[in-house]
Protein backbone atom coordinates (compact mmCIF):
# COMPACT_ATOMS: atom_id res chain seq x y z
CA UNK A 1 0.00 0.00 0.00
CA UNK A 2 1.57 3.22 -0.85
CA UNK A 3 1.05 6.83 0.17
CA UNK A 4 1.16 10.27 -0.99
CA UNK A 5 2.36 12.28 1.82
CA UNK A 6 3.08 15.76 1.30
CA UNK A 7 6.04 17.60 3.80
CA UNK A 8 3.49 18.67 6.44
CA UNK A 9 1.76 14.94 6.53
CA UNK A 10 5.15 13.29 5.81
CA UNK A 11 6.19 14.82 9.33
CA UNK A 12 3.20 14.30 10.91
CA UNK A 13 3.38 10.67 9.97
CA UNK A 14 6.85 10.58 11.66
CA UNK A 15 6.14 12.38 14.59
CA UNK A 16 3.83 10.12 15.83
CA UNK A 17 5.71 7.15 14.62
CA UNK A 18 8.76 8.82 17.55
CA UNK A 19 6.00 9.14 19.98
CA UNK A 20 5.29 5.84 20.14
CA UNK A 21 8.74 4.78 20.99
CA UNK A 22 9.49 7.80 23.69
CA UNK A 23 10.17 6.62 27.13
CA UNK A 24 13.38 6.09 28.74
CA UNK A 25 13.34 2.62 28.22
CA UNK A 26 11.25 1.68 25.48
CA UNK A 27 13.82 0.93 22.87
CA UNK A 28 16.35 -0.77 25.20
CA UNK A 29 13.34 -3.35 25.60
CA UNK A 30 12.75 -2.99 21.60
CA UNK A 31 16.36 -4.13 21.32
CA UNK A 32 16.39 -7.06 24.26
CA UNK A 33 12.92 -8.68 22.45
CA UNK A 34 14.54 -8.51 18.61
CA UNK A 35 15.36 -11.29 16.59
CA UNK A 36 11.99 -13.39 17.93
CA UNK A 37 13.09 -13.08 21.80
CA UNK A 38 10.63 -14.18 24.15
CA UNK A 39 11.73 -12.82 27.60
CA UNK A 40 9.68 -13.29 30.63
CA UNK A 41 9.71 -9.80 33.31
CA UNK A 42 11.96 -10.99 35.42
CA UNK A 43 14.37 -11.96 32.08
CA UNK A 44 13.81 -8.22 31.59
CA UNK A 45 14.12 -7.22 34.75
CA UNK A 46 18.17 -8.56 34.63
CA UNK A 47 18.43 -7.33 31.51
CA UNK A 48 18.15 -3.71 32.13
CA UNK A 49 19.07 -3.49 35.85
CA UNK A 50 19.22 0.56 35.81
CA UNK A 51 15.03 0.47 35.33
CA UNK A 52 12.83 -0.12 37.69
CA UNK A 53 9.70 -2.38 38.41
CA UNK A 54 7.28 -0.27 38.07
CA UNK A 55 8.83 1.83 34.82
CA UNK A 56 9.41 -1.59 33.28
CA UNK A 57 5.63 -2.51 33.89
CA UNK A 58 4.53 0.82 32.53
CA UNK A 59 6.80 1.03 29.53
CA UNK A 60 5.49 -2.89 28.58
CA UNK A 61 1.64 -2.21 29.28
CA UNK A 62 1.94 0.94 26.99
CA UNK A 63 4.10 -1.04 24.04
CA UNK A 64 1.49 -3.94 24.56
CA UNK A 65 -1.49 -0.69 24.17
CA UNK A 66 0.46 0.36 21.41
CA UNK A 67 0.77 -2.78 19.32
CA UNK A 68 4.40 -3.36 19.66
CA UNK A 69 4.98 -5.76 22.43
CA UNK A 70 2.65 -9.21 23.15
CA UNK A 71 2.11 -10.09 26.73
CA UNK A 72 1.53 -13.94 26.64
CA UNK A 73 -0.12 -14.87 30.15
CA UNK A 74 0.86 -18.87 31.28
CA UNK A 75 -2.23 -19.67 33.74
CA UNK A 76 -0.14 -22.01 35.88
CA UNK A 77 1.21 -21.82 39.30
CA UNK A 78 3.35 -19.32 39.82
CA UNK A 79 1.80 -17.18 37.03
CA UNK A 80 4.04 -16.78 34.19
CA UNK A 81 4.02 -14.19 31.58
CA UNK A 82 6.25 -13.28 28.62
CA UNK A 83 6.99 -10.68 26.46
CA UNK A 84 7.67 -10.87 22.63
CA UNK A 85 7.45 -8.34 19.58
CA UNK A 86 4.23 -8.34 17.58
CA UNK A 87 4.93 -8.93 13.74
CA UNK A 88 4.42 -4.95 13.54
CA UNK A 89 7.36 -4.21 16.35
CA UNK A 90 9.93 -6.78 14.76
CA UNK A 91 9.24 -4.83 11.67
CA UNK A 92 10.75 -1.84 13.39
CA UNK A 93 14.47 -3.64 13.30
CA UNK A 94 15.39 -2.50 9.79
CA UNK A 95 14.16 1.28 10.30
CA UNK A 96 16.17 1.30 13.88
CA UNK A 97 18.79 -0.39 11.81
CA UNK A 98 19.47 2.02 9.79
CA UNK A 99 18.71 5.08 12.25
CA UNK A 100 21.75 3.89 13.95
CA UNK A 101 23.97 3.48 10.73
CA UNK A 102 22.97 7.07 10.10
CA UNK A 103 23.49 8.26 13.85
CA UNK A 104 27.22 6.49 13.08
CA UNK A 105 27.82 8.24 10.45
CA UNK A 106 27.71 11.20 12.23
CA UNK A 107 29.72 9.89 14.80
CA UNK A 108 32.30 8.88 12.83
CA UNK A 109 32.71 12.38 10.60
CA UNK A 110 31.67 10.46 7.83
CA UNK A 111 28.38 12.09 7.61
CA UNK A 112 27.75 14.73 4.37
CA UNK A 113 28.94 18.10 4.32
CA UNK A 114 30.24 17.55 7.56
CA UNK A 115 29.82 20.94 9.01
CA UNK A 116 28.72 22.98 12.27
CA UNK A 117 25.11 22.50 13.01
CA UNK A 118 22.66 25.42 12.41
CA UNK A 119 21.02 27.51 14.72
CA UNK A 120 18.70 28.88 12.58
CA UNK A 121 19.75 32.35 12.79
CA UNK A 122 21.48 31.92 9.45
CA UNK A 123 20.31 34.12 6.79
Amino acid sequence: MSHQYTQETAAQGVESALKLLEGRWKLVILFHLFGGNVLRFSDLERAIPAVSQKMLIQQLRQMEKDGIVRRIVHHQVPPKVEYSLTDWGQALCPALDALLTWAAQRESGDGPDRQPPRTGREQ
